[in-house]
Formats: C-alpha cells, sequence, structure tokens
C-alpha cells in the first residue's frame, strides 16, 4: 500500500475544483472517523503491530516459507516439507494439497483410527523408501481432506470461550435442527487447563501454538517440546533407527530463543482477517441469514479485551462465518471420527476470504470453474441429509436473482477494496474501473461500484479517490505538481491517460513543458522562476521547486520529442 492519505494536502490553489476539493477534505463528514482506512489483503500482517510484533511476525513467515531439511529434523515420515506447501492460497491460507486418513468401524458404528497401524493419519512422504507408509489392508474407512485456512488465527484464539459456548446447543432445545457441540481440549501449553476448540476440522485444537505444534509432527515429522517421539512407519517403532538419525525433540531455539514451532505461532496469530467487500450491508447477507445459513455461520465476533492480549487483537471486532461448533452432516460427513466428534461431525468452517477457495468442501470434491458455479455447488452438497439440509433447500427455493444476490455476498468475503474486476490484485483495470465509477451517487452495497465506495457514504468522490491511490501499488506521485496524487488525478477526470501508464498525459514525455505549449522555453522558464520555493511547478516530485528543478528545465529546452 501507498502512504496514508492523512498526509494528503492541497498544495495549489487554482481553480473551482481545488477549492471544492478542499471543501471536501476539510468537511465534517471527511473526518468524523479519521481518514478512511485501507483493510488488510488476505496474507497480510494485522493492523497495528508493534514494531517488535510485526518483527515476530516477519521472520515467522520466513520459517512458514522455508522447507525443511532432514538434518533439521524432517521425517521419518511426513506429507510436506513446510508449512507454505499447503497453506497456499495466499500463505497461510486455503490449499488443494489433500491428506488421507484412515481407520476401521465395527458393527456398532464405533471408529477405530488403527494407531497401532500408523493412524488415523496416512504420511505419503518418507526419507528413506524403507520407512514409506500405505493404508493398512485393515482399514474399511478412508477419507481425504484438503487444506483448511490458518487466517487471523490469533484473533480466532482469543474469542472468550464463553461466547462460543453460549452459542451451542447439543440438545437443539430451541428446536430450529441445529445442534452444535463444543468440544473442550486441553492444549499442550496448558495442561489440566481446559479450552473451547476452534481449529481443526473436528475443532480438535483450541489454540495457535497447539495447532503448529501438532502439524509440525504429522505434517512434517518435526519433534518438538510437546511432541517428543517421531511417528512411526505404520506403527513399526523398529524402522524409526533405519529412518532417523537427528535426537529428538528436533526443533529447538534459534539464536533470539525462539523454537520453529514459535515462529510458525507468530506467523499465524499475527495474520489479519481477511478483506470483505462491501463490508456489510448486501442484500445477500440478508437473504443468507433468512434461509438459515447464519445458524451455524455466526457472522460476527469480539475477542476478549483481556489485557494480556496484544493490542493488535484484543476488543476486535471479526467477521469469520463460523460458530467454531460440532454439527451433523449427514452425508458430507467423511466417517472419520476423532475423539469426542463423531464420524459425521465437522466444525464450521470460516468463509472469510471463501472467494479464493478452490476446490471447496473437506474433501476438494467441488474444484475449478467459477466461484458462482463451485459456491452453488458447495451449498447443494449440504443436503439432503444433516444440519444444512434445510438451507440447501432453503437456497434452491431462491429465485435467480436472490441466488445471485447470495453468491455475490459470498464473493465479497475476501474482495480487496476497489478490486473492480474482482481478480484479486489492484491493476490499472482498477483504475479504469473506479473512474468509470467516479461521480456515482445513491450507491447501495448491491452495487457494483460499492467496492470503490471506502467510507460506504454512497458517492464515489475524492475521498474514494485518495484512498485509491493508496491501494494502487508502487509510489504516490504528483507529477503536475497540483497537489492531487496522479492516479487520483486519473479517476477523477482531472488528467487524461491515453497510454494507460498511470501517468498523466501532461506529464508525459515532456514534464518540463509546464504551459504545454510543444516546447521547453522562456515562457516554462517564467513559470518555473515564478513559482520559485513552491509546490506548483516542481518536477522532481519534492514538494518545492528550487535549482534542481531549474536544471531539469534547462536540461529539456528546445522541442518536446
Amino acid at each position: 500500500m501507498r502512504r496514508s492519505v492523512v498526509s494528503f494536502a492541497v498544495r495549489s490553489s487554482s481553480g473551482a475544483l481545488l477549492a471544492a476539493i478542499a471543501a471536501v477534505l476539510s468537511s465534517p463528514a471527511a473526518h468524523a472517523g479519521g481518514p478512511p482506512v485501507l483493510q488488510p489483503h488476505a496474507g497480510d500482517p494485522l493492523l497495528g503491530l508493534t514494531r517488535a510484533e510485526r518483527a515476530l511476525f516477519d521472520a515467522g513467515k520466513v520459517a512458514y516459507s522455508t522447507p525443511l531439511t532432514e538434518a533439521q529434523g524432517l521425517g521419518p515420515i511426513f506429507n510436506k516439507a513446510g508449512c507454505f506447501s499447503c497453506h497456499s492460497s495466499p500463505l497461510g491460507g486455503w490449499g488443494s494439497i489433500a491428506v488421507t486418513r484412515f481407520g476401521t468401524e465395527d458393527r456398532e458404528g464405533n471408529f477405530n483410527p488403527l494407531n497401532e497401524l500408523g493412524g488415523s493419519l496416512l504420511q505419503v512422504s518418507a526419507i528413506s523408501p524403507t520407512c514409506m507408509e500405505f493404508v493398512p489392508p485393515e482399514a474399511t474407512v478412508v477419507g481425504t481432506r484438503v487444506t483448511n485456512s490458518s487466517m487471523a488465527f490469533g484473533l480466532i484464539e482469543a474469542i472468550p470461550d464463553a461466547a462460543i459456548i453460549a452459542n451451542s446447543d447439543p440438545d437443539d432445545l430451541n428446536g430450529d435442527g441445529i445442534s452444535g457441540r463444543v468440544r473442550m481440549n486441553e492444549p499442550f501449553e496448558t495442561p489440566g487447563v481446559f479450552k473451547a476448540g476452534r481449529f481443526g476440522y473436528k475443532s480438535q485444537v483450541s489454540t495457535v501454538l497447539t495447532f503448529t505444534a501438532d502439524a509440525s509432527l504429522n505434517e512434517m515429522g518435526l519433534t518438538n517440546r510437546f511432541l517428543t517421539t517421531e511417528n512411526a512407519p505404520n506403527g513399526d517403532a523398529a524402522l524409526l533407527g533405519l529412518c532417523d538419525n537427528v535426537p529428538d525433540p528436533e526443533d529447538g531455539p534459534d539464536a533470539q530463543g525462539y523454537d520453529f514451532i514459535d515462529r510458525v505461532t507468530h506467523f499465524q496469530r499475527y495474520l489479519a482477517q481477511p478483506p470483505q467487500t462491501p463490508k456489510t450491508g448486501m442484500a445477500g447477507e440478508t437473504l443468507f441469514n433468512s434461509i438459515g445459513c447464519a445458524k451455524c455461520h455466526v457472522a460476527q465476533w469480539t475477542t476478549a479485551r483481556d489485557r494480556t492480549l496484544e493490542g493488535a487483537i484484543r476488543g476486535k471486532t471479526i467477521r469469520p462465518y463460523s460458530d467454531f461448533l460440532l454439527h451433523e452432516m449427514g452425508t458430507l460427513g467423511d466417517g472419520i471420527a476423532d475423539g469426542f466428534a463423531s464420524g459425521a461431525e465437522f466444525r464450521t468452517p470460516t468463509l472469510w476470504n471463501v472467494r479464493s477457495r478452490d476446490p471447496m468442501l473437506h474433501n476438494g470434491s467441488i474444484g475449478g470453474g467459477t466461484f458462482p458455479d463451485r459456491v452453488t455447488a458447495a451449498i447443494a452438497a449440504h443436503g439432503p441429509f444433516g444440519e444444512g439440509a434445510a438451507s440447501a433447500a432453503n437456497f434452491n427455493a431462491l429465485n435467480a436473482t436472490q441466488k445471485s444476490q447470495v453468491v455475490a455476498f459470498l464473493d465479497s468475503l475476501g474482495r480487496v477494496e476497489f478490486d473492480t474486476d474482482g481478480d484479486n490484485q489492484i491493476n490499472y483495470a482498477d483504475v479504469i474501473g473506479v473512474r468509470d465509477c467516479y461521480g456515482s451517487t445513491g450507491l447501495t452495497p448491491n452495487d457494483a461500484c460499492a467496492v470503490a465506495d471506502i467510507d460506504a457514504n454512497g458517492t464515489i468522490n475524492l475521498i474514494d479517490a485518495l484512498a485509491f491511490d493508496q491501494a494502487y501499488p508502487g509510489p504516490s506521485t504528483d507529477c503536475n505538481g497540483n497537489g492531487i496524487p496522479d492516479i487520483a488525478d486519473i479517476v477523477m477526470g482531472t488528467s487524461s491517460d491515453s497510454d494507460q501508464d498511470g501517468v498523466p498525459d501532461e506529464c508525459g514525455a515532456c514534464p518540463a513543458d509546464l504551459d504545454q505549449s510543444g516546447s521547453v522555453d522562456a515562457a516554462d522558464l517564467g513559470i518555473l522562476l515564478g513559482s520559485w520555493g513552491g509546490p506548483a511547478a516542481d518536477l522532481n516530485g519534492n514538494g518545492f521547486v528550487d535549482a534542481a528543478d531549474l536544471g531539469i528545465l534547462l536540461g529539456a529546452w528546445g522541442a518536446c520529442p
């Protein structure tokens, strides 16, 4: 992102346009809540981190992005060598990598994870062919799960247990067909203290550190201070001596005293919540609620106000669209029980950044195609049995316009502000999109131009143009010295950009031609000298006219190319 819009000031007094701009900037509405603040992109750090916390995030990101080696403790059996391999869309988010779970079920429906044969997780790789695992023939239940998201784990961990518990209804006492159950777990770092589950497909993990330590061993084979014993290939402990020569625990402190699991925890803990654009008010969300989806996909939570929490995490309103409870999912279940959770139960997945999820569902069975196609199929898969069946039927009963509105709402979850073409990035196509929206009034969150209405006031005006300049990649420039950033000039229509290079045409190949006569001559010299010390006619972008600008003008003397 670029410089904050709060630093912007009009630097020229010419014309009615600039008077109007000054009026907008000085209006109470423009400053009622301070200048607009852009939402972080998915994968960005939390807003408000201290310098030390940001350093931990950055170092954790490196650890998260770097594959382990055998010498560091990879294996002997593993699925991937690094967190980044699975959590890839974006880094720390969803992924398409699948893992295999297996076990057996007796006639009474009791599930056995076959721990003695290496279950329930199959590790598909090994540092030696001798230790390669396989699904044992005893397994009668085999399931596939794709990578879940780790977005904003610190914020999710900070949701008070009491709030999650209050939302549960294990016996469906209100008769609405939804009977979410809380799963209480004992985090590795606090033995004897139980905390409401919120991570993992079966809500089997309650804290970020426990999540990281568990995944480090089971996905990468890295023993650590909490899990000090290697997984034996298919349960055969005799093979460990042939395939693993690194002393346990393999994870240990670095020069700053942090283990690998601490570094990765920092990264996941300080990931920001993905954007939602527009933030609220879409007709599709009202429909989403009315057909029953919000009974499980609870929109909003507030993190604890515990003073021991970091300021960037404490007392924050977040919108993950999950209740973090276990629900009976009927045919969507995978048959793999996990302690308290049955084979038909899953924790409600978060929906923030769902627009980037491909494939969808726990087994990745819905992938490719367009987002509307994927999400519509995923909704349909919630029926005909299980707690999501009624919502799936209600969605199916909507008319085409209403279905499109629900899909448009879901597409807002993860959408970047000003991403007018929906391609998950801000580029020149969005300059055109914001320019086409500029001046629009009476907008609602359902209108296409609402993605460019950062202050949600129904109008695309100067405030939005300045915020777009902040969002646009690269340095903020003001080549014509009129006090308005160049990108804002272009989207407002006060400058043209016929070659679409992000530079106003008047600055083009001859910026020293101040009077636009086609040549740099005495008239331009007079304009520059008359602006000496001020911002107008500033050619090098330092905010004032001085000898450096005079040198630029004299060096360009003559006809423009």
